[in-house]
């Protein structure tokens, strides 16, 4: 099973280097149900190996000019003060037990999947769902609308800290179906964001966990490994193409968590 998880983590990067997101989505359950590690473990550890290959990610991109730095920072700013809040704060005064109900109990852990997973198939219908793309990049940024991004800034980062992910999979549909960017900029714009996220959020869970840092260190090495293949992948497939394959891909995994949270207990 751990053979199985580590080449997951080149999976890891390499969707996060070919879509801007996803990472994360596949992260935590990864963690979760194939190293059988504790939900809040896990998720800080995500909001490191996310982080580590989103910022190596973001670099081809940048390169390419197909980033936008000032977007970024308008969606990040907000964003990384509520991870870390939440990561810091919030998180401890969750209970281990929430509530009963009948023979099932709501658990902190239990409460942080079915949350994920409920996040995952809303994510997965804007992922799935056709847009006209805009054609012009540079038109594009002209367009951008700064009091919006910093809004939802402050919601995403809000959730994106109580499941421990980048948030990819929530920020990628955000650019492209609410800030209309076109998907190679959200994508590269993306990866920014949550490189800042990620790596900030992960702050507030130093000191929290005993953390196992050469499984760690080993982890973020293949998901880095993933990210070099992504970015030669990257000049050869569409990304609007692999887009709605990811959306049925994340439909599904929500649905299995949910699933395996609610029913299979």
């Amino acid at each position: 099973m751990d053979l199985i998880g580590y080449f997951l983590a080149i999976v890891i990067g390499l969707l996060l280097s070919l879509l801007g997101g996803g990472g994360s989505i596949m992260t935590v359950p990864v963690l979760v149900y194939i190293f059988r590690i504790d939900p809040p473990l896990a998720t800080a550890y995500s909001l490191l190996i996310v982080g580590s290959s989103s910022a190596m990610a973001s670099i081809n991109y940048l390169r390419k000019g197909l980033a936008s730095p000032k977007t970024a920072m308008f969606f990040s700013f907000p964003s990384f003060i509520m991870v870390f809040v939440t990561r810091k704060y919030f998180m401890p005064l969750i209970p281990q037990e929430i509530a009963q109900f009948g023979d099932f109990i709501l658990t902190k852990n239990a409460l942080i999947m079915i949350t994920f997973a409920l996040l995952m198939v809303l994510a997965s219908r804007a992922m799935i769902k056709k847009r006209k793309e805009v054609d012009s990049i540079s038109e594009a940024i002209k367009r951008v609308n700064y009091g919006l991004i910093f809004m939802e800034g402050f919601v995403v980062g809000m959730l994106t800290g109580f499941v421990g992910v980048g948030g990819g999979f929530l920020i990628i549909p955000v650019l492209t179906n609410f800030v209309k960017l076109p998907m190679k900029l959200a994508v590269g714009t993306s990866l920014m964001i949550i490189a800042i996220n990620s790596l900030i959020g992960f702050t507030g869970d130093i000191g929290k966990h005993q953390i196992n840092w050469i499984f760690l260190g080993t982890f973020i090495g293949l998901a880095l490994v993933g990210v070099l293949i992504g970015t030669k992948l990257s000049k050869r497939l569409d990304n609007q193409q692999l887009k709605p394959a990811f959306g049925w891909f994340t439909l599904v995994m929500g649905a299995w968590i949910l699933i395996k949270e609610l029913v299979l207990k």
